[in-house]
Formats: structure tokens, C-alpha cells, sequence
């Protein structure tokens, strides 16, 4: 069950995935994971344990010999021989080979559905754009990733909480000041915006109310930066504050 991720490797984007392993037992007992059963699908359709092994790049004693342990953890014999087990006699599963081969790739299939619709879902967040003057209000992340960059404060929506008291909590929690919000930047849900998964942000110019900087919560430090001297930011929030000071910019000349 894969779940891309993206990072910048250099000048050239890399894809990874996460695999999570599932497995079948009885009793206690290991019976089969994704490899196991490959091999017993493999046999089932090909009907030749020799094609199932070649085609898994492994050899025909050793599929012989993970037909065994399955036997023995499960109970029972799981595939049977036209030719007593010899290399190129033809080999079917048992029906109770069959039994646990559906209960696998059924099993396997639900947990598949289930993290595909239920749980692989966009995460939700809110990040503030904190100003003083022209100086805005920036963190450095202390945990990655991008740990030591500067980021804007910010972070998950709570269950049950509105994404402006997020925000609000969110920037206290981290720089230490208390604050109102402004105005709302804008929304930003781009897949690959974060290399953790798929983070949808809510993005609001807040203004301090009170408070003394400080860093907080997982943020290294806290600091007020000048506009004209941004620093090289974490994840896509230098497109973020550009967007900010273009569209002060815009309405400062209407």
C-alpha cells in the first residue's frame, strides 16, 4: 500500500513511498505476507511450481521449501503435486491452500480500500503571516523537515476547531505573541507542497496584539526579518509571503 512522497534531491525531484506490510495468521502463528502469497497466486495461475519460482527469481527448492513453512504454521498442506513435488510436474493448490490465499488477498484487499478512501486523506493546516511595520514575524524549525530553515508559524487544524482560532493558537504556541487576524492570503493545497504527504493551508495576515517573542512548541527560534531581507524558506512559504508583499504592493498603489 504505497503513499507518495516528494523531496528535492539536488536539482531533481525523487519519489518515495511507504510500504506498509500486512501479514495472515492462525492461532498465533505467521501463515503469509505479500511474498508468501505471491507465490501461491503465482501457482494457482500458472499451475507449475518451476514457472512460479522463475518468475518470483527464486529457486524451485527454495519455493518448495516456503510451501512448507506455510504448511506447517497453517496446519495443512497447501499445494499438491501431479508428480511428487519434481521440478515440471504440475503443482495446484490445496483447497485449503485456496482458503488461505482468498483470505489473504481479501483481507489485504479491505485494508487497501480502506486506506485509499478512509484514511489517505489531505491534511489540514493554517500558517500566519505575522507583521511589524515591514518586518515579518518568522521561525526556524527545530524538526524536520527542513529543520534549522525558516518557516512561517503555523500548524495542524485540531478536530472541532475553526481555522482561525488554529491560526491565532498556532502562533502564540510557537512565537510566543498573542495576535488578530487581518485578513485571510490566501489557500494553498498543491500535492507535493510538503515532502510529509498532502498538507492543505490556510494562509492569514494577523497583526501582534501582545506578547514577547519567543520560540515555542517546535520552533528553534523566533524572529522578527526584515521584508526586504527574506531568508531561504522551508516548504513552498517564500512563494507564500511573495505572493503577501505583491499583493500589498498591488493595493498600496490602487
Amino acid at each position: 500500500m504505497p503513499a507518495s512522497t516528494y523531496a528535492t534531491v539536488g536539482r531533481r525531484a525523487a519519489t518515495y513511498e511507504l510500504k506498509l506490510k500486512v501479514w495472515l495468521e492462525r492461532e498465533g502463528k505467521f501463515i503469509v505476507s505479500d511474498g508468501r502469497a505471491k507465490l501461491l497466486r503465482k501457482i494457482k495461475d500458472t499451475g507449475s511450481l518451476s514457472k512460479a519460482a522463475e518468475e518470483m527469481g527464486m529457486s524451485y527448492r527454495h519455493a518448495w521449501e516456503v510451501l512448507h513453512r506455510i504448511a506447517r504454521n497453517a496446519g495443512g498442506e497447501v499445494a499438491e503435486s501431479a508428480r511428487g513435488g519434481k521440478e515440471g510436474g504440475v503443482t495446484k493448490l490445496t483447497p485449503f491452500g485456496e482458503e488461505i490465499l482468498r483470505e489473504y488477498e481479501n483481507k489485504a484487499a479491505s485494508l487497501q480500500s480502506l486506506y485509499e478512501n478512509e484514511w489517505r486523506k489531505p491534511s489540514v493546516t493554517a500558517d500566519g503571516i505575522v507583521t511589524r511595520g515591514n518586518e515579518i514575524l518568522l521561525i526556524k524549525r527545530g524538526a524536520e523537515p527542513f529543520k534549522g530553515n525558516y518557516a512561517l508559524p503555523g500548524g495542524f487544524l485540531d478536530y472541532g476547531e475553526r481555522l482561525e482560532e488554529c491560526v491565532v493558537r498556532e502562533v502564540l504556541e510557537e512565537t510566543g505573541l498573542s495576535t488578530r487576524i487581518v485578513d485571510l492570503v490566501g489557500v494553498y493545497s498543491s500535492p507535493d507542497r510538503d515532502p510529509r504527504g498532502h498538507f492543505v493551508t490556510a494562509v492569514y495576515h494577523l497583526e501582534p496584539v501582545s506578547g514577547t517573542v519567543r520560540a515555542g512548541d517546535d520552533a528553534s527560534d523566533a524572529e522578527w526579518v526584515p521584508m526586504d531581507k527574506l531568508p531561504k524558506f522551508a516548504f513552498d512559504h517564500g512563494r507564500i509571503v511573495q505572493d503577501f508583499v505583491s499583493s500589498r504592493r498591488s493595493k498600496s498603489t490602487k
